[in-house]
């Protein structure tokens, strides 16, 4: 027996989720994301929604990301070998690259997702 949810009740279901901190918007991009894995892949994905935010954090920016993960600014600036001296742009533009060179990156208009790695 299979159910197909929308787009918009799976985003619901992850939101909703009392242990997840996905946003309703967060959770959206995230399953927009997935769907569009689906139709690269040719394959259906199982939805999950206890696996999805096992798999996945929010956060509010590529620099909240970076403290969380690391700890401390000068932690995840020595981590990623960024210089001080770097554009705000340019230091977001590494923490980006961080990311993708180990898993996947969602940007949104009111923040990011990033896959565990």
């Amino acid at each position: 027996m299979k159910t197909t949810l929308t787009t918009t009740q799976a985003a619901n279901i992850l939101s909703d989720d009392e242990n997840s901190s996905f946003s309703r918007t967060g959770a959206y991009a995230l399953i927009e994301y997935l769907e569009e894995l689906e139709e690269d892949c040719g394959e259906e994905i199982e939805f999950d929604h206890v696996a999805i935010r096992c798999d996945y954090s929010e956060y509010a920016s590529l620099r909240d990301f970076a403290d969380e993960y690391f700890g401390t600014n000068a932690d995840w600036k020595a981590e990623m070998e960024i210089d001080s001296d770097l554009e705000d742009s340019e230091i977001d533009e590494k923490i980006r690259e961080y990311i993708q060179d180990r898993g996947q990156l969602i940007e949104f208009d009111s923040g990011i997702i990033v896959s565990s790695f």
